[in-house]
């Protein structure tokens, strides 16, 4: 064999000295001299498949693999409404339900499933399936990647937010004292299963909040896509298609900068303030849903664009009328200002002491590593609240 590898080695140095393309022979030399996809596994992008019947397609996708004991962690609103889709299709699987909200991301929810997974005498070889939201995405993968050093898992995301943005990329992560997604690891799930069936089971106000990621999407990719997004009836458009084409941004990004060293930033956009809002109000009688959050983020992230990016002032205007005819006007206290202001400072962006964002250029363009200053910030809220 070791002379078949140096014989491929001369051939492929010299299609290569000769500037002859021959990618598939080139794919096949890595592998063969480095085995470049164990090391790199969680360089990969997962595999994202598009369901048409959920329960068929979990089904033929578990008979293809190879796992000692399958799990399902899900939270109480997924149990009660996205588990039937699925259960009579499942083999013998062992499954744990937490309390839905963003409230339960955090270490206690954790070690909860920590020890579920040890009492059921879970080895390296399990497979777990994360079925739910954001929140169970984030945090299930985390359990699984930490749990004996890392079990593999599935994702299927059973709301518009984590199919078009939380389940794609590899990010994981729980809240910890106030701070959004504060503790947390990049890995891989081995796969994704994504249907539209799963969007009849949400309220309304989690489609919206949903729909902020498939707004930011256009936002800093795709004006055309922008363009098309709805005001009006926003709850009525073509899902299915929104999806796959959030999807498909999301992805090109994160193959181009899979530990976000630098391109992957302009996903943030409108996450800097937004994080802050979001984690301000998390355990008080004004919680924000993430797209709520996010939206306040967006405008207020689209006038610093305008002050400092070039954004002009009639897509600064485009940005406000969306996001305000979808999502209205959450009305911010003076007093709750400079708390909100100072959780900017904990963003995962940041360098040292200065508060890093991802601002527009113009609508489908964005640029990262763009320095704010306290003062800036507080500009930017009091521009959302003057509309």
């Amino acid at each position: 064999m070791a002379i078949i590898d140096f014989i491929l080695f001369l051939i492929i140095a010299n299609l290569k000295l000769f500037n002859i393309p021959n990618l598939q022979f080139y794919n096949f030399y890595t592998r063969a001299f480095c085995n470049f996809e164990s090391i790199n596994n969680i360089e990969k992008l997962e595999s994202i498949i598009f369901s048409n019947t959920i329960s068929d397609d979990l089904a033929g996708f578990l008979n293809r693999q190879d796992y000692s004991q399958l799990g399902l962690i899900m939270d109480s609103n997924t149990q009660e409404h996205c588990y039937p889709l699925i259960k009579s299709k499942l083999l013998p699987h062992r499954t744990f339900a937490f309390a839905a909200g963003e409230i339960n991301k955090n270490l206690d929810t954790c070690i909860q499933i920590w020890q579920w997974m040890t009492d059921c005498g879970f080895d390296r070889k399990a497979l777990i399936i994360n079925l739910g939201g954001g929140v169970t995405g984030d945090m299930g993968g985390f359990c699984a990647s930490t749990y004996k050093r890392g079990v593999r898992f599935i994702n299927i995301p059973t709301t518009l937010l984590s199919q078009v943005d939380a389940s794609v990329g590899g990010k994981l992560g729980i809240d910890f004292n106030g701070f959004k997604n504060h503790i947390g690891v990049f890995a891989e799930p081995i796969a994704v299963l994504i249907s539209d069936e799963f969007l009849k089971t949400l309220p309304v106000n989690e489609l919206r909040s949903g729909y902020a990621e498939v707004v930011k999407h256009g936002l800093i990719q795709n004006a055309d896509y922008f363009s098309c997004l709805k005001i009006q009836d926003w709850e009525s458009q073509d899902w299915k298609t929104l999806i796959e084409k959030s999807v498909s941004i999301k992805k090109s990004v994160v193959e181009k900068d899979p530990k976000e060293s630098g391109l992957r930033k302009i996903l943030n956009f409108g996450h800097t303030i937004g994080h802050a809002f979001e984690s301000f109000y998390l355990d008080s009688e004004n919680h924000l849903l993430h797209g709520e959050a996010i939206a306040i983020g967006m405008i207020s992230e689209a006038f610093l664009s305008n002050k400092k990016s070039g954004l002009t002032l009639d897509e600064l205007k485009q940005i406000t009328n969306l996001l305000l005819g979808v999502y209205g006007k959450i009305e911010i206290p003076m007093a709750d200002v400079d708390a909100i202001v100072a959780l900017c400072s904990q963003d995962k962006k940041n360098d040292s002491d200065r508060i890093n964002f991802s601002l527009l250029r113009k609508i489908g363009q964005c640029e990262y590593n763009i320095t704010g200053s306290i003062t800036e910030i507080k500009e930017a809220i009091a521009f959302y609240k003057s509309l």
